[in-house]
């Protein structure tokens, strides 16, 4: 197959129009379109432009028929992981946002047209919760309903678009990491720098701020964090076709863990309400939340490591 056959494949493949392949190159219409009837060939900057925008080889793009390379996605398995993600990410993001957003508001308000903020902090967490729960509840029985429907994915991810989002994952998490960093130092800082008979100290409680300062950078970071986890494991399509293999111990470890974690939610669950409804520690009780949630992720991490060595 000629370059032209194989550029006007990687176009239409990518819904593209020669309008914006000519944009995006910086060349005009005519130019694309000469390409593509190889009256024309295009210069070498141009050709390394258009393998990295269609991520493929080189010479594959100029020398090989790149369509018997293609595996389509024919059950919208990428469009719907996307969106998985996405819900994932705004359903922790909320939590967490629930948890920063009240220490936030008590900075500057101890009262709110005469509620308590330490109350009204506690409602503001609980409705986030709430809505976090809804989105986890309707994105799992949609992604439980997809994956019953399609037990199979032909792997059509292209080794270009793995590497791609490698140097996007590293990107996440390094930004992530950073930002946790840099809220501890600035944390920090703001208890050293400020001197204890300073006005600030009077005008606000520096305790809440340095919290609240902290937990945004950890917000922003954990959200980063779930995101570049959700899209890195929508590209191990093997690892889900393995899910659904009821032979393989990925499967007996993926059931095993889901039971688990099941069970270590429910105790707090359990724990959460005994304290509020006989102690009545509304306020504090919630905390058996992210404590119990990090169990769930060692137990995850362990479970795991067995996945990844059959995997």
């Amino acid at each position: 197959m000629s370059l032209g056959q194989n550029l006007q494949f990687l176009r239409k493949r990518d819904n593209i129009t020669q309008e914006q392949l000519a944009e995006t190159l910086e060349v005009s219409r005519q130019s694309v379109s000469k390409w593509e009837s190889d009256t024309s060939y295009p210069e070498m900057d141009k050709l390394l432009q258009l393998a990295n925008l269609f991520h493929c080889n080189l010479d594959d793009l100029v020398q090989k028929d790149v369509s018997t390379q293609y595996v389509e996605d024919k059950c919208n398995y990428d469009q719907f992981m996307n969106q998985f993600s996405k819900r994932i990410t705004l359903g922790v993001g909320l939590i967490l946002s629930g948890m920063t957003l009240p220490l936030l508001l008590m900075i500057f308000f101890h009262e709110i047209q005469g509620l308590d903020m330490e109350e009204f902090s506690g409602v503001i967490f609980l409705l986030f919760v709430v809505v976090a729960v809804a989105i986890f509840i309707v994105s799992g029985s949609q992604r439980s309903y997809f994956e019953k429907k399609n037990p199979y994915i032909e792997n059509f991810y292209s080794e270009e678009e793995k590497e791609a989002f490698h140097k996007k994952f590293t990107t996440f998490i390094t930004t992530g990491v950073v930002l946790i960093i840099f809220g501890m130092i600035l944390a920090a800082a703001s208890d050293i720098v400020i001197p204890g008979d300073h006005m600030i100290r009077d005008a606000i409680d520096l305790d809440i701020f340095i919290g609240a300062q902290f937990m945004l950078f950890v917000t922003i970071a954990v959200i980063l964090f779930v995101y570049a986890g959700t899209q890195k494991s929508k590209y191990n399509i093997n690892h889900y076709n393995l899910m659904h293999d009821h032979n393989s111990q990925i499967y007996k470890n993926s059931k095993k863990n889901s039971l688990i974690s099941g069970c270590i939610m429910m105790v707090a669950t359990i724990i959460y309400l005994t304290c509020g409804f006989i102690w009545d520690l509304w306020k504090i009780a919630w905390v058996v939340y992210p404590i119990f949630g990090i169990a769930c992720g060692i137990v995850s991490t362990i479970i795991n490591r067995n996945n990844e060595e059959e995997n």
